[in-house]
């Protein structure tokens, strides 16, 4: 599917360097000439170094002097004018967005790409294809708001069904009680 420049950076994720390498990717396709396919390439590169330099079997020390060669590399080309409007349109998503897209740099733990996130919603997602969605805005919002819930209980407790039971338990004892304001059984510390 072909999309102009615009279209194609309102899809990608201004965080996510992975989202920002297929862009890169499809750019290429797009608008094939040596000097863009050059560039994309470039790019592309070091941002995939990016997302694997977490896991490389090097020292601390050695991942932050790699990772700030990668930042200052990743900055130096895209600081340079494109001249295809796509390719624009993507260093404006780094030179607006810097400030949420280097923090792999600074600490080894951050991923440079959001895969876990995506991985966690993708059944959430198929469920909700194959079950047509919700069909209002109020059931989505519904969906969206215990779900979120539900994630992160398993996250932060040891039983989150038990803890969403009680929860409720606690609501139908106290129908006029805040939710947002029910203990869940989090740990407060």
């Amino acid at each position: 599917m072909r999309l102009a420049g615009g279209e194609m950076a309102k899809m990608v994720s201004p965080g996510c360097f992975a989202h920002l390498i297929s862009a890169f990717t499809d750019f290429a396709t797009v608008a094939p000439p040596v000097w863009l396919m050059k560039s994309s390439g470039k790019t592309h590169a070091k941002l995939a170094n990016a997302i694997y330099l977490r896991t490389s079997d090097i020292t601390k020390r050695r991942f932050k002097q790699q990772a700030a060669k990668i930042k200052d590399a990743i900055i130096e080309i895209i600081s340079r004018q494109a001249r295809h409007p796509a390719i624009q349109n993507i260093q404006d998503i780094f030179r607006q967005k810097a400030d949420r897209l280097y923090h792999w740099a600074d600490d080894r733990n951050v991923p440079a790409d959001n895969n876990l996130a995506e991985r966690e919603l993708r059944p959430l997602v198929i469920a909700r294809k194959i079950s047509f969605g919700s069909q209002s805005e109020k059931g989505a919002r519904t969906r969206e708001i215990l779900m979120t819930v539900l994630h992160t209980l398993k996250k932060r407790t040891l039983d989150a069904m038990t803890a969403f039971k009680s929860a409720l338990d606690k609501l139908a004892e106290q129908p006029n009680a805040n939710p947002a304001k029910l203990p869940f059984g989090l740990d407060s510390s």
